[in-house]
């Protein structure tokens, strides 16, 4: 039996070769390779053919132009709007390459593109082959008539991205899609939501507009007789019922014709195989093969950061023809299971929404990711391994991967797979209506069904989400849309997100939940017809939720929401991040560079009238001072801000106060940076830790004490992750601002803190706590507290602390005059620090050394306290000690 594609002529005995592309985190072979890769120096030019250059492929045009000396660096002081013209220009990248004529022989030849930024005709030998309008596509292109032997030229000749979206825009004239523009203070581009396209490269509230252009990924051409395995996936499926582990194996093929098979799918140790005989259909098909894993094996699962390990099996698959291998492939395979659970709760209206991990609930502990450079190709390895392991050396076990950046590289997955980062999937839709004709459904389609593909191997995510706020923008009426108009963005919103993205998702990957937006309402927005009338109700699903003006430390102010996906405070960078990219006039907060950093509204004035709620401001005559000390403050402050909502988030947990409640989950805005800006970020770019995120560490412990008070009483809760029960006691203890040691010490009766649960287990009136301490008031005095287990005595979590005042308020706290000691040995570098007295806020800053202190931003209640630095490069005790500044808040004024 012969089957035809297209015009390929091929017997039913035809060559029996094939060719592979490697699938997650495994290899794959085939009986030949015939695979030509372009990576590597093409030419690049732009319009007028006034500038030539080479170009590094993957890469894109400001970096090669960067590179070659064409332009400074693109971050440095205002070159983000010197450097609009490229963006509005049209660049064509050229290579010229060499294929040996028995590719050329081969049945079918593919040129493939794994992403193009973003619009391009391409162009092979000067005949035209395709066009690419989806920087989140691979493209592939039949190139067999169109190649020769020897030199072949390619061009792939990009459009201005800025004018296509514009042009597009004109075009849909029916009737607006908003927003035509972001607001002034971005200093942004416009009609980014009619381009599938990095919506931020347009400019964000957190970062520059750089609408890149180039070919962001690999590009190569591929040739084979038979049949080609565009990808291979695996889904594990648990069926409780029969206590039974089946693996779904998915193999996407491009067959020339249509051919008979057998398909070989193994889990060698979990001692589990099976094999399947059948026919590849001409074209481009998905084979599924369920993998019934062996009830007598034992069975390890993947688990979260700090509940478990990350274990992997091999997974191997091989096809045959005739007996004879034509291709085999192994990789990684992870069994676990994910719930998103919406229930009734008790004493409560609405909806529980939270996660189970393998039948176990999990509180979501992490920040929101967004793409951490502006220009993809300068994003190494380097960078996503120190950014991941910041995250799971802060007690983070989740991170959102926001919805107005990138699908991210595959390695990014990968560590997450490693490390046991859970991870919240947006699909890459933010703040925006977006148009629904033809081709932007169509390409939309496919740019969905490829991603998930790619991705849904990895145990690491554990949702997908359609969206970023715009369930939220059309409840809450962003875009000043007219009542009568309403319906009609309804309707192209569920015609996107629910009749299409929705629809695909479904159909590939049916192992994990899938929301429409994020904040939603969950199922509630689904019977409200996907569109809720408070998106925000903290009664259902996730919230977003953001106030600058109230008092952060009133923990009042906060929604009690079953789970927080999006809260925080900006401050900005350190010194050292800014220096680089400024010059001595920016240095002050009023000057122009720190206004043109700032994207947010008001943003900068929003900062300090926060800080100064609590805070004297910076005084210093200096102007240098003044600056480095004011950055600091922003930093306290903001990271003071997180700490009481995170903590007010964590015990919540367990607890329904007038029908809210069970929150299960935080993850703050922002983890990293894409410049060198102020942002809601706790790592700076370049990866340097700002105070919050060594506040992290401390407010994501497993084990964590939390004081608050309510109605002038003191309460401190446990809070636990652990799976099993503590029995603990709090011990609480007051110390004058002007003196190193403790009032007095207090202890709590011991209480059984249930696994995953938070408890109130201390709670007493703060003028009766301290009219058993001295003299102490609340303006002369401050707390600390650390819980500790009532059999062994041993402390259990971090040590916490409580202001009973403003600091600006406190009575006796002076200028602690701490000196430092940097001291080298086998096991590291060691700092040292002598204080005078208490020291609230104490800050370690080495500068340019990369990497990190144990602990930092610290209250100091000890005559000394020795600390370790974690450094990222070599480095000596003698220029750490060179680099080295301390700062704590009485230094500031």
């Amino acid at each position: 039996m012969t089957a035809l594609c297209g015009n390929v002529c091929l017997s039913a005995l035809g060559c029996l070769s094939c060719l592979f592309v490697a699938v997650l985190s495994g290899l794959s072979s085939s009986v030949d390779n015939n695979i030509v890769s372009l990576d590597g120096k093409w030419s690049l030019s732009n319009s007028n053919g006034s500038l030539s250059l080479s170009a590094e492929v993957p890469g894109c045009v400001h970096s090669a132009l960067f590179k070659q000396g064409f332009i400074q660096d693109p971050y440095f002081r205002f070159n983000d709007l010197s450097y609009r013209w490229i963006a509005f220009d049209n660049w064509t990248y050229t290579t010229t390459f060499s294929v040996m004529h028995p590719l050329r022989t081969k049945q079918k030849v593919v040129l493939v593109f794994d992403g193009v930024d973003t619009v391009a005709s391409i162009w092979l030998n000067g005949v035209s082959v395709g066009r690419t309008d989806n920087m989140f596509r691979r493209y592939d292109f039949t190139v067999r008539d169109s190649l020769k032997d020897g030199d072949n030229v390619l061009r792939v000749c990009l459009q201005s991205a800025v004018v296509y979206a514009s042009e597009r825009s004109k075009v849909h004239s029916a009737y607006r899609v908003p927003p035509e523009c972001p607001p002034d203070v971005q200093k942004g581009l416009c009609h980014v939501n009619f381009i599938r396209k990095e919506q931020s490269s347009f400019s964000w509230d957190w970062g520059p507009a750089f609408p890149t252009m180039g070919l962001w990924k690999s590009v190569r051409v591929e040739a084979f007789d038979v049949v080609q395995l565009l990808h291979v996936s695996s889904v594990p499926l648990y069926n409780s019922s029969l206590s039974e582990w089946r693996l779904q194996v998915d193999l996407v093929v491009d067959a020339v014709q249509t051919t008979r098979v057998q398909i070989s799918v193994s889990v060698p140790e979990l001692d589990s195989e099976r094999d399947v005989h059948t026919q590849f259909l001409c074209g481009q098909t998905t084979h599924t093969v369920v993998l019934h894993i062996n009830k007598s094996s034992e069975v390890k699962l993947w688990w979260p950061h700090t509940h478990g390990q990350q274990p992997f099996y091999q997974l191997s698959v091989s096809v045959s023809q005739d007996k004879l291998l034509i291709l085999n492939s192994r990789s990684k395979v992870y069994f676990r299971t994910v719930e998103l659970v919406q229930e009734p709760v008790v004493h409560s209206p609405g909806l529980s929404f939270y996660f189970r991990i393998n039948g176990k609930p999990i509180f979501l502990k992490g920040s929101n990711w967004i793409p951490a450079h502006a220009f993809q190709d300068q994003i190494s390895p380097a960078v996503l391994r120190n950014l991941l392991q910041s995250a799971v050396d802060a007690n983070m076990n989740a991170l959102r991967v926001w919805g107005g950046g990138v699908y991210e590289q595959d390695l990014f997955y990968s560590i997450c797979d490693e490390v046991g980062i859970m991870v919240w999937q947006d699909m890459m839709f933010a703040c925006a209506t977006y148009p629904t004709d033809d081709d932007f459904i169509h390409t939309v389609r496919e740019e969905v069904v490829q991603q998930v593909q790619r991705l849904k191997s990895h145990p690491s995510i554990i949702i997908w989400s359609g969206n970023n706020e715009n369930e939220a923008a059309l409840a809450t009426n962003w875009f000043n849309i007219p009542a009568a108009e309403k319906p009609l963005y309804a309707r192209d919103y569920v015609t996107l997100y629910v009749d299409n993205i929705r629809e695909v998702v479904r159909a590939e990957d049916q192992s994990r939940p899938f929301i429409v937006s994020s904040p939603t309402n969950g199922v509630e927005s689904e019977q409200e017809g996907w569109l809720s009338e408070n998106p925000y109700d903290p009664h259902y699903g996730d919230t977003h939720f953001y106030n600058y003006v109230s008092d952060c430390w009133d923990w009042r102010t906060f929604p009690r929401t079953r789970l927080a996906s999006e809260y925080g405070f900006q401050s900005w960078p350190s010194f050292s991040t800014l220096q680089p990219v400024s010059t001595e006039e920016d240095w002050s907060y009023s000057s122009h560079f720190v206004s043109h950093r700032q994207h947010h509204e008001s943003g900068n004035e929003q900062m300090l009238e926060q800080a100064a709620l609590h805070f004297n401001l910076p005084n210093s005559t200096d102007p240098l001072t003044a600056f480095t000390h004011t950055l600091y403050i922003t930093q306290v402050m903001q990271a003071q801000c997180v700490k009481t909502q995170t903590e007010f988030y964590r015990r919540s947990r367990t607890e329904i106060i007038e029908g809210k409640g069970h929150t299960m989950g935080a993850l703050y805005w922002q983890l990293n940076d894409i410049w060198q800006a102020p942002s809601w970020s706790s790592i700076e770019f370049g990866g340097k830790w700002k105070m919050l995120h060594y506040f992290a560490q401390t407010f994501f412990a497993a084990v964590l004490p939390v004081a608050f008070e309510d109605a002038d009483t003191l309460l401190i809760y446990a809070v636990s992750d652990l799976s099993h029960d503590l029995k603990l006691r709090a011990v609480v203890s007051v110390y004058s601002w002007s003196r190193l040691q403790p009032v007095c010490t207090l202890k709590s009766d011991p209480l059984l803190v249930p696994g995953g649960g938070a408890v109130a287990i201390f709670k007493q009136p703060v003028a009766a706590l301290l009219a058993g301490c001295g003299h102490c008031t609340r303006f002369t005095c401050v707390l600390t507290f650390h819980l500790e287990d009532s059999s062994s005595g041993a402390q259990q979590g971090p040590t916490n602390h409580h202001f009973l005042s403003s600091p600006k308020d406190a009575e006796g706290l002076q200028r602690p005059n701490i000196t430092v000691k940097v001291q080298q040995n086998a096991a590291g570098i060691s700092v040292t620090l002598l204080s005078a007295c208490v020291a609230p806020f104490v800050w370690l800053d080495v500068g340019k050394v990369p990497g990190r202190f144990s602990s930092n931003g610290f209250l100091m209640v000890s005559t000394n306290m020795t600390l370790t630095f974690d450094a990222w490069r070599p480095t000596s005790a003698e220029e750490l000690s060179a680099s080295l500044t301390v700062t704590s808040l009485t230094d500031v004024y």
